[in-house]
């Protein structure tokens, strides 16, 4: 794997490259896959044929949030919006909280809701727009 920024070689497991210290998968310079410097705006490497879209994305921790946590909180927790907080959606699970506390289901209709969004892929991003890991 190489860097997409200045093109050198990093681990696989490595969260920035050790040469310019860009996040692992950003920069659009050079293929991830070879190495070699690419156009800008191309979608595919012309030197080995990988694509050039980003590939990995790296959270300030280094993980992506799950997918199957989020739809057991919202199933379980969710008319309490726990599944909201959990995924950075903070001001959508304090109306829950809110919703619920006040009319006793109005956060439980907005759980099923997201329940079926997440489980149908139209909810798969968390609150930074970082994509959900795939677990199931």
């Amino acid at each position: 794997m190489f860097c997409k920024n200045c093109g050198a070689e990093i681990n696989e497991n490595a969260v920035a490259c050790m040469s310019c210290g860009f996040a692992k998968g950003t920069g659009e310079k050079f293929c991830s896959n070879c190495g070699k410097e690419i156009n800008p705006g191309a979608v595919i490497c012309t030197n080995c044929g990988a694509s050039v879209k980003a590939t990995t994305t790296v959270v300030a921790n280094g993980e992506q949030k799950s997918k199957l946590v989020a739809v057991l909180l919202a199933f379980f927790l969710g008319s309490i919006g726990i599944h909201d907080f959990y995924l950075g959606y903070n001001k959508y699970g304090v109306i829950k909280i809110v919703l619920t506390c006040c009319t006793g289901v109005g956060g439980g209709i907005w759980a099923l809701v997201d329940f079926i969004r997440l489980l149908t892929g139209s909810l798969n991003t968390d609150a930074n727009g970082i994509e959900l890991k795939k677990e199931f």
